[in-house]
Formats: C-alpha cells, structure tokens, sequence
C-alpha cells in the first residue's frame, strides 16, 4: 500500500506553452517540486501545454498526479492518461469542486482565461470563508505585473481592502512560493478556522 501524500497542490496553468521557453521549465520545476517533496498535485488533466508537461515531471520524479477533466474535453483527446487517478466528470463545475476537495493549497502559473477563472474562482471562495486554504500566484518574468497593477487599483478605487490582497501568496520563484503556501497549508490544518470547500 502507498504512502499517502505529505500534502496536495492544485495548480492552474496553461493549455499552451506560451511564447518563453521559462514557462515551460517553471512547470516542469513545479511539478518536480512537488514530487521531491513528498506531494501530490491536482490539476485539470490535460496533456497539452504546461498543464501535460507539469504533470510528466511530477510523474517521472515518482509523484503522484490526480487529473481531473470533463467529458467533452476527453472526448477531443486532451485527457492525460497517465494520470495516477483521471476523474472523468460531465461539468466544469465539478471538475472544480473535485480538485479543490482534493487541494491543501492553489497555484496559478502562467496561463489563459481559464487559468486567470479557476485562480479568482478559489480567491473568492477564500475571502468568503469558504475555505482557508492558501493561495499562490507566481509571477514568472513579470508576467502577471499588469494584473497585479490593476488589482492595487482596484483597491485604491474602493472596490478592494488591502486584506482581501493578503489573502493571495506572491512571488517571481516557485520553490520558494511552493514552500510558503505547503507551510501554510500545514498550519490552517492543524488550525481549521475556516469550512472546507
């Protein structure tokens, strides 16, 4: 029988590659990261794009990998086979809730829509008490500066409080952003404040 994970991550991240070859070797670094330490990582169970290549190296450094996809995209061939567990579901909705059912913490990497949907998604929830699980967003080459620009304006605009901002982990390296939101997550669990989600 396997050793259960020291902790679970899901990561939100790209279907594509992007345009810089970092983002690539940040998600190949992240599931690595995860693997090494002992974690598991939960995620959308695509094989394209960063999403497939964070989840070969988590495989390949002997970690453990739960997809979680719907049908219509199994359907297109996107699924990762691979997978330790692929959840087939019929709705992004619970594909949603199953990976965050599953998650001691959130990430979001470089991604598109769906990335930037799922990482606003799990801030809202934990600014609503739905959860207290930490949330990370890492900033590679800069690349979410604008977003993190416009959010300040948006608190200085008084749509915002600066405490809602405090609820998200920052940061340009992934190891150290992985080591800070896996800590939290440790300390919220043996502190529940908060519902699970």
């Amino acid at each position: 029988m396997s050793k259960s994970p020291a902790f679970s991550v899901c990561v939100y991240c790209g279907s594509r590659p992007g345009a810089e070859p970092a983002y690539a070797a940040v998600a190949q670094q992240v599931g690595r990261w995860i693997a090494e330490h002992g974690g598991q990582l939960v995620y959308g169970g695509g094989h394209n794009g960063l999403m497939g290549l964070m989840a070969d190296a988590c495989l390949q450094a002997g970690g453990r990998v739960i997809g979680v996809i719907p049908k219509a995209l199994v359907d297109k061939e996107w699924a990762h086979t691979g997978c330790t567990e692929l959840h087939v579901v019929d709705t992004m909705h619970e594909r949603k809730r199953i990976m965050a059912e599953h998650a001691d913490a959130f990430l979001a990497l470089p991604g598109g829509i769906g990335t930037f949907e799922e990482f606003f998604e799990v801030w809202t929830w934990r600014q609503l008490g739905y959860h207290g699980k930490p949330v990370g967003l890492l900033n590679l080459n800069g690349y979410y500066d604008s977003l993190l620009v416009f959010l300040n304006s948006a608190v200085k605009q008084g749509f915002m409080n600066e405490w809602q901002m405090d609820l998200i982990r920052t940061s340009t390296d992934a190891a150290t952003l992985l080591e800070t939101l896996v800590t939290e997550a440790g300390l919220a669990s043996e502190n529940p404040k908060l519902d699970q989600i």
